[in-house]
């Protein structure tokens, strides 16, 4: 739980620690119960109150009678109040939608990505898609925040720029947030689309169990996010959780990065549906291996290893054991004990990995923390990073940052 200062310079702050206290709490808080969990004075808290309910982001919901006392309001964060667009740019696909202040999605929609080596193309296809879903959820454009951009890295966040991904060519310094605020006039923030799933996780789970996790993102390639201390690890450059090159297995296949059995290579799901054709388990698209085919391959790979196929359970076996390598890895640098997945790919491989994947990472050898690995599944879904780019947003307005407290002379 956050704790806020009696200070006067750090009122701001103190906003968004009442602000996301009350949202943590979906029945509702009398100012007294702020006070309490916040370590705020009681004046403090009712004049931060005060401000909330006259800009209408939070409501009054009932009194409280405890039967001694003055009875106590109850205050509620009003989630029609205001609402955020997020976006998350694929090389597949792209996904919109909508949340409420709840983080509650009032409307969704997808789009595939139109011919991901124009830059121009996509970003013109995203306003006209954005503009859509805001016509669809009747929504007041008064009362949107902004809108969040999920993108894969690396970026540049400070000036908004997508430099380099490896599956999006030609995107090579591409402005997208500044054009997008000038195509929708909307203030815009860019994140790594695993960053922002794990705000996704973090923002939509009331409870303490996203404090400190790792979600690992299933994708056309694959990251981690991160958060510690109930704080998204983001790095100096805003650039953490690529994880893809954590090797493990060194006899395994060159990587484009010139090394043996790197992680993003070694279970991605094209890298599966090759070796899937390549033994003969299933048979290769007359199209190509575009991402249709690379879908339908995995999920056929997938039901044969249900059915009790040999090849296709040795395939995932050596997945769910490459996995398992990858995050014990990360669990031993960061005394990380719960993975969430997710990602457009992990509803096609998660029911036949999670047999197997939470004991083969406990029986690891080199496994050295103190408690045992926890796997789950995001409960947000395939929209996952989507939803935390729109979370982004409504993150920057009500939830508390440490940074904010250093006061300049």
């Amino acid at each position: 739980m956050r704790r806020g200062s009696n200070l006067q310079a750090l009122g701001g702050f103190n906003q968004t620690v009442v602000m996301d206290t009350i949202r943590r709490s979906p029945a509702g808080l009398s100012r007294v119960e702020i006070a309490e969990q916040t370590g705020l004075s009681t004046q403090t808290v009712s004049n931060v109150a005060r401000r909330l309910l006259n800009t209408g982001v939070v409501r009054e919901a009932g009194v409280q009678n405890l039967g001694v006392g003055k009875p106590r309001t109850i205050l509620e964060l009003d989630p029609s109040s205001h609402y955020a667009i997020g976006v998350h740019l694929d090389p597949a696909v792209v996904t919109y939608v909508v949340l409420d202040m709840d983080g509650q999605i009032v409307s969704h929609a997808t789009t595939l990505t139109p011919s991901p080596v124009d830059p121009l193309a996509v970003i013109i296809a995203m306003r006209d898609a954005i503009e859509a879903i805001i016509l669809a959820s009747g929504i007041d454009r008064a009362r949107l925040l902004g809108l969040g951009i999920a993108s894969p890295g690396p970026i540049d966040v400070v000036r908004g720029i997508v430099l380099d991904p490896p599956l999006l060519p030609n995107w090579h310094g591409v402005e997208l947030r500044e054009e997008l605020e000038k195509a929708t006039g909307f203030y815009v923030v860019l994140e790594k689309d695993v960053t922002a799933a794990a705000v996704a996780e973090q923002w939509t789970s009331p409870g303490r169990d996203r404090d400190d996790f790792m979600f690992f993102y299933y994708g056309t390639g694959l990251g981690v996010g991160l958060v510690l201390g109930r704080e998204v690890l983001r790095g100096p450059t805003n650039n953490a959780g690529d994880a893809g090159h954590i090797i493990v297995d060194p006899e395994g296949d060159f990587c484009r990065c010139g090394r043996r059995g790197c992680l993003g290579d070694a279970i991605s799901p094209e890298t599966l549906v090759r070796a899937g054709i390549a033994e003969g388990i299933i048979h290769a698209p007359e199209t190509g291996l575009d991402t249709t085919a690379v879908e339908a391959g995995l999920s056929r790979l997938v039901s044969l290893c249900t059915a009790g196929d040999a090849g296709a359970i040795l395939l995932i076996d050596g997945m769910v054991r490459n996995l398992a390598a990858g995050i014990v890895t990360i669990a031993n640098l960061l005394d990380l004990n719960r993975v969430v997945f997710g990602g457009p790919y992990w509803d096609l491989v998660s029911d036949a990995v999670l047999k197997r994947l939470p004991e083969v990472i406990n029986d690891s050898r080199a496994l050295v923390i103190t408690r045992p690995v926890v796997v789950c599944e995001s409960a947000i879904g395939n929209d996952v990073a989507a939803v935390g780019a729109a979370c982004l947003v409504l993150d920057s307005a009500l939830s508390p940052r440490s940074s904010t407290l250093v006061i300049s002379p």
